[in-house]
């Protein structure tokens, strides 16, 4: 694992309930601003469930991919308080 994706899982796994950053904010974040796809990629990958990828959403707003399980990901977002 590089360097960039620990700090883009400990940035991610801070993010408390209720919140969320965008793909751009975690690489802003993880001192990469540019590398906003890479932060998705990586976070494709996570099997972690105590690193909450799913408060990673996109900078338009839309909630983005959740490993493959986009509607599961705006459930959690709900049940979280953050989408209505």
């Amino acid at each position: 694992m590089t360097n960039f994706s620990v700090r883009v899982y400990q940035i991610v796994s801070q993010i408390p309930a209720g919140q969320v950053l965008s793909y751009k904010q975690v690489a802003a974040l993880a001192g990469r601003p540019n590398a906003y796809r890479a932060v998705g990629n990586i976070l494709n990958k996570n099997n972690n469930p105590q690193i909450p990828c799913h408060r990673v959403i996109r900078s338009d707003g839309k909630t983005g991919g959740y490993n493959g399980l986009a509607g599961e990901k705006v459930k959690i977002l709900k049940k979280e308080g953050y989408l209505k």
